[in-house]
């Protein structure tokens, strides 16, 4: 790998920014999407990653885009994995088809059911049962840096907090240098869980996983499904402005920008935005944090 990889840029004593995108269902979101990458592109991030759809519906389609950025942009891209809906044989397509594209991250998912995060995890036959197993397969098949998912607030199938920290050790010890966080709205939560990760020897970087909101149904859809929990005060802060777009978008940034700076003040190892494939709000955010001009 001739770029720098994240682990290696953090280990340096840099922080790492990072957007992920979806991958758009209509030609109307397909304008979204590439609006915001390259309003984005200028801030020079350390990487971008495109996830896939519901249960790995769009899987090609992600893998598509992801080489798209690699090959038509100066970003660097991250390629998304999950087990979710493949067989071994198609996960190593995938993973050949990052590696000819010259994707060098991939962030290694077990990935949501089909039915959703809450609902029974059921394995592909002819595939990966966790997600640790997927982080030996892509470092078995070449040479890349590979990130995986944390959970600040316990993964919805999860007993407890404990279990997932052994879960990330196990993800690490595996050859994962790098995980990322889900969305998360309260601090105090992702300091817990590094503290936790930390005490049972997880040396690996935890980037928090940032979303600031643009719309307050889809945040309480995406908490809903997700099994983030929306702090009381938050929610009604929301709700008093849930009738003016602007009003909302205004909050979101302000809330986004405070929690952000309270995780780098905190030594958090950089930022990683789940942008919903628009670009003025994290825009707005690194504004706000005198990250760009």
């Amino acid at each position: 790998m001739s770029q720098s990889t994240v682990r290696e840029r953090i280990d340096a004593g840099a922080a790492s920014f990072s957007f992920e995108f979806f991958p758009p269902k209509t030609p109307e979101g397909s304008a979204h999407l590439w609006d915001a990458i390259r309003r984005l592109e200028p801030l020079n991030p350390t990487l971008v990653s495109v996830t896939y759809g519901a249960g790995g519906s769009t899987r090609d389609r992600t893998v598509a885009i992801t080489q798209q950025i690699a090959h038509e942009t100066t970003l660097t891209p991250m390629g998304h994995l999950t087990c979710v809906g493949s067989t071994v044989a198609e996960l190593r397509a995938v993973i050949a088809a990052y590696a000819d594209a010259g994707v060098h991250h991939v962030l290694a998912l077990r990935g949501d059911p089909p039915g959703g995060p809450q609902t029974h995890w059921t394995s592909t036959p002819g595939g990966l049962e966790h997600a640790d197993e997927l982080v030996e397969l892509v470092n078995r098949l070449g040479r890349f840096s590979v990130g995986v998912a944390a959970f600040p607030d316990v993964h919805p199938s999860s007993p407890s907090l404990a279990f997932d920290v052994q879960v990330l050790k196990g993800k690490q010890d595996r050859g994962a240098d790098f995980a990322m966080t889900q969305f998360f709205f309260d601090v105090d939560s992702y300091l817990r869980y590094v503290d936790a990760a930390a005490a049972a020897g997880v040396t690996m970087p935890i980037i928090p996983g940032i979303m600031p909101v643009t719309d307050v149904r889809q945040l309480q859809r995406f908490a809903m499904l997700s099994g983030t929990p929306l702090p009381d005060a938050l929610t009604q802060r929301f709700e008093a402005v849930a009738d003016d777009p602007d009003a909302v978008v205004e909050l979101g940034v302000e809330v986004a920008a405070q929690m952000c700076s309270r995780l780098l003040s905190e030594g958090a190892p950089g930022l990683h935005f789940y942008t919903l494939n628009r670009s003025f709000s994290t825009l707005r955010v690194y504004r706000d944090l005198g990250l760009t001009v």
